[in-house]
């Protein structure tokens, strides 16, 4: 229980800490590819803000790993943390280092469940949107004869790929771009189904909630209505005793007269 509560209070204490380095490595994620002609030194500050949030989040796996009280089913719970932690180095695999952040943070949120689904649903869409774009770009914008050259090109396929419309107007070329192709397809279809699923839960439970107060509303009426129909009954069988007690008592008649013996 010790180790259980030790562990709660280091994910609480980490939760802004680890959204703050998420951010850090989407800048040094993003400022390479989208300004591929920058100075040295910055290229080398990002390479550098990458590794150190990597770093940041292979010590907070190990931590939380330490302070599990099982170990084996903390591996076996938080697999994309592993994933993210153990593949640095492999391109694509980067993006895991963020989703795995935030999905870490939202699972330490603690806001109403379809409040939190609602809001990190929402951010997974953007960022997936938006790092989707920068790894297509990257992969695409110097393939022979590739069709995404700029950011404005890869975010506007990301979206048709998401949302499955798929235009045809841009398309990855290179396999690994491809690749990318598929997991957003994926992705897009998987977090629509949930946006529309919880939406619709959200009306459900809201028309339950307004049965249910109608219900109650209706059994108060039904309740009252039988107490006015009570006090009623109640008032008239007062009325009828206090009729009776009331009522004029006749006068005696003449007394016989006695005969004289």
């Amino acid at each position: 229980m010790k180790q259980r509560t030790a562990q709660v209070r280091w994910e609480q204490r980490m939760q802004k800490p680890l959204l703050a380095l998420a951010v850090a490595f989407a800048v040094g994620y993003a400022v390479p590819i989208v300004a591929p002609g920058a100075d040295p030194w910055v290229h080398t500050l990002c390479t550098v803000t990458e590794w150190t949030v990597w770093g940041a989040f292979a010590f907070d796996y190990l931590v939380r790993l330490a302070l599990a009280p099982g170990k084996r089913l903390f591996v076996r719970s938080h697999p994309l943390d592993l994933v993210a932690v153990v593949l640095p180095l492999v391109q694509p695999l980067r993006l895991l280092r963020v989703v795995s952040t935030l999905l870490l943070v939202g699972r330490r949120a603690r806001m109403a469940p379809q409040v939190t689904l609602t809001t990190y649903v929402g951010g997974a869409v953007v960022g997936l949107m938006m790092f989707g774009s920068l790894a297509v770009l990257h992969v695409e914008r110097d393939a022979p004869g590739g069709n995404i050259k700029t950011l404005g090109d890869a975010v506007w396929w990301s979206f048709t790929t998401m949302t499955t419309v798929g235009y045809g107007d841009h398309a990855p070329t290179t396999g690994l771009g491809r690749v990318l192709a598929v997991g957003l397809m994926l992705s897009g279809i998987a977090l629509l189904g949930v946006v529309t699923a919880n939406i619709a839960a959200w009306f459900i439970s809201r028309f339950e909630r307004d049965d249910a107060e109608e219900r109650r509303q209706t059994a108060l009426l039904e309740a009252l209505t039988q107490e006015i129909k009570d006090l009623r009954a109640e008032v008239g069988r007062l009325s009828g005793a206090v009729a009776g007690a009331t009522a004029p008592v006749p006068a005696p008649g003449p007394v016989p007269e006695q005969p004289v013996g």
